[in-house]
């Protein structure tokens, strides 16, 4: 608390990578995705990247056709040392998540090159796509 009773503001910490897990209308259900558990997935990618990487829920990203997608955005700052926001679709199982865990742990996008293995999920969404995601 400040002097004046209110609380004081947290001093901003260090710009981090932003994980966003899409479950919208087909991403994270049962029906396309039957043999994965969505909300363990998420839990673990939020338990995992604590304090390395904010991890947020979506709805639909409008890439169903990929589902699960998750979308790894770099800071600010990692931008300007190149890195770009990686699409992956297709993300339904453990090992795949440990992979993306692993790559933002290590630095991620604009620091380090991801495992060879996260190319089979890479992809490229419309324009249109990729410009809601960052409004």
């Amino acid at each position: 608390m400040s002097r004046h009773g209110k609380k004081a503001n947290p001093a901003p910490g260090p710009a981090r990578t932003t994980v966003t897990v899409c479950r919208g209308c087909c991403c994270g259900t049962s029906a396309k995705v039957p043999r994965l558990d969505h909300e363990a997935q998420l839990t673990d990618l939020r338990t995992t990247l604590a304090g390395v990487a904010k991890v947020r829920r979506t709805d639909c990203l409008d890439t169903c056709e990929r589902a699960n997608v998750i979308v790894i955005q770099p800071s600010a700052e990692r931008r300007q040392a190149g890195g770009r926001p990686v699409w992956l679709g297709q993300v339904n199982d453990p090992d795949t998540a440990a992979d993306i865990t692993a790559w933002i742990k290590n630095g991620g996008p604009g620091l380090a090159d991801p495992p060879d293995i996260l190319d089979l999920y890479t992809f490229t969404p419309s324009r249109r796509v990729r410009h809601e995601l960052e409004d």
